[in-house]
C-alpha cells in the first residue's frame, strides 16, 4: 500500500513553486518548539469597530500553523515559525490556551473585553488547525461578550461556522489576510494564491451568516519600491471598502520576520519597510472611503518594521493610534520633521528593481 501524501502537498502548485520551495528551505533553519498548551500571545488593547471603541481581548492560539505557510507560504510572514510541531493540537489543549487567555483578561484588565479577537496564524475556520468541536466550544465560550472578530483565508468562510458565533448573540467579523486588491501583487510579491474575486466571495459568505468582513491589507510586500507600494494601497483600501459586508481595512506596514523571505532581502540590503510617513498618507487620503481604516504600525521605529528617521517614529505613530480611534485626519497635522524630504524624494527616485534608497 502506497503512503498517504502529506496534507502540504495538496497545496503546492497553487502559488509560485519558486517562492515555496525557497521558503520551505529558510524555515527548515528554526528549530524552536512550543508549548501546545500555551497561546503565542495574549494582549489586552482598543479597537475601533462599526459599534464604537471597545477594549479588545487579543488572542494568538498555537494551532498546527497555517497549511499554506507549510506548503512554503507568504513572503513576510514568520508566523508558522512560531506554530507547534506536527501539524495539530487537541481540543484541550487549545481550551488550556484560551484559559489561559481568560486568565491573562482577569489579572491585566479592570473588566471584561466586550470584542474578542482570537488569530491562529493561519485560519480559525479550517477544520484541520482548529476542529468544530473546538470552534463551538470557543463561541459558547465568549457569549456574554459583545463581538468576537476570528481570522480566516477565503477558501474557509463558510456561512453556518459563521452562525455558530452569530447564533450565540455575538457580532461576527471575519478577519480576512486579502494584503492587496491588486491580483498580481499578491501572487508574485506576497506569494498568495487566491483572487480579489475570491474575497468578495467570502464577503458574500459571511454576510450569508449574518456576518461582517474586516479585510487585512499589507503594505510594501518585498519588490515594490515606496511608491508602487503606496498607491497599491490606496487603490487596495478604496476597492474593499466598495465590497458591501466589508465594514472594515486594517492597512498593515510589513515588517521582517524571522525565517521569511523578506528577512533574507532585508539581510542583504535589498528591502527597507515602509515609511510611516507613507502609512499616514494611505490614511490621510482615504477618508471618504465607505469603511473604518485603521492601522498598527508593528515594530514602528525599528530597522525591522515602519520607521522615519528615529526622531519622529514615536509622533507619528501616535498620531496613527489616534486617527484609528477617531478617524480624524487632521492629527497628521500636527507632526512633521525634517524627514518628510527624504520620504518624498524617494517616493519620486526609487526604482522596484534597485535596492532601497535610503535605510
Amino acid at each position: 500500500m502506497s503512503s498517504e501524501p502529506t496534507p502540504e502537498v495538496y497545496e503546492r502548485g497553487r502559488g509560485m513553486d519558486a517562492h515555496n520551495q525557497v521558503m520551505r528551505d529558510i524555515r527548515a533553519e528554526n528549530d524552536q518548539s512550543y508549548d501546545p498548551r500555551e497561546p503565542t500571545r495574549v494582549w489586552i488593547d482598543e479597537d475601533n469597530t462599526p459599534d464604537g471603541v471597545y477594549q479588545s481581548l487579543t488572542i494568538i492560539l498555537n494551532t498546527g500553523g497555517c497549511r499554506w505557510a507549510r506548503a512554503g507560504g507568504c513572503t513576510m510572514c514568520g508566523y508558522v515559525a512560531e506554530s507547534v510541531e506536527g501539524g495539530s493540537v487537541s481540543h484541550d489543549a487549545l481550551m488550556d490556551q484560551i484559559q489561559h487567555c481568560l486568565d491573562h483578561e482577569a489579572e491585566e484588565a479592570d473588566e471584561e473585553s466586550g470584542l474578542i479577537k482570537i488569530y491562529t496564524s493561519g485560519s480559525f475556520l479550517d477544520e484541520r488547525e482548529v476542529s468544530a468541536e473546538t470552534r463551538q466550544a470557543i463561541a459558547e465560550t465568549f457569549a456574554d461578550r459583545d463581538r468576537i472578530v476570528v481570522e480566516s483565508l477565503p477558501d474557509f468562510v463558510d456561512r453556518e461556522k459563521v452562525r455558530e458565533f452569530t447564533e450565540q448573540g455575538l457580532e461576527t467579523d471575519v478577519a480576512v489576510g486579502l494584503e492587496t486588491a491588486t491580483d498580481r501583487v499578491r501572487h508574485d510579491c506576497v506569494n498568495k494564491y487566491f483572487d480579489f474575486a475570491d474575497f468578495e466571495d467570502a464577503c458574500a459568505e459571511a454576510r450569508a451568516g449574518d456576518a461582517g468582513v474586516k479585510a487585512y491589507l499589507l503594505m510594501k510586500p518585498p519588490f515594490l519600491s515606496e511608491q508602487e507600494a503606496l498607491e497599491d494601497m490606496k487603490s487596495s483600501v478604496r476597492r474593499c471598502g466598495a465590497v458591501e459586508g466589508c465594514h472594515t481595512v486594517s492597512m498593515n506596514p510589513c515588517n521582517v520576520q524571522r525565517y521569511t523571505m523578506v528577512d533574507e532581502l532585508f539581510y542583504e540590503g535589498g528591502y527597507r519597510p515602509p515609511w510611516l510617513w507613507s502609512v499616514a498618507e494611505v490614511l490621510r487620503t482615504t477618508t471618504d472611503v465607505d469603511a473604518i481604516v485603521v492601522s498598527d504600525p508593528v515594530g514602528h521605529g525599528s530597522d525591522r518594521g515602519s520607521h522615519n528617521c528615529g526622531e519622529c517614529d514615536d509622533r507619528v505613530q501616535r498620531a496613527i493610534k489616534d486617527f484609528d480611534l477617531r478617524q480624524d485626519p487632521s492629527v497628521f497635522e500636527q507632526v512633521e520633521c525634517e524627514c518628510e524630504f527624504t520620504w518624498e524624494l524617494v517616493l519620486e527616485e526609487e526604482q522596484s528593481f534597485n535596492m532601497p534608497l535610503a535605510r
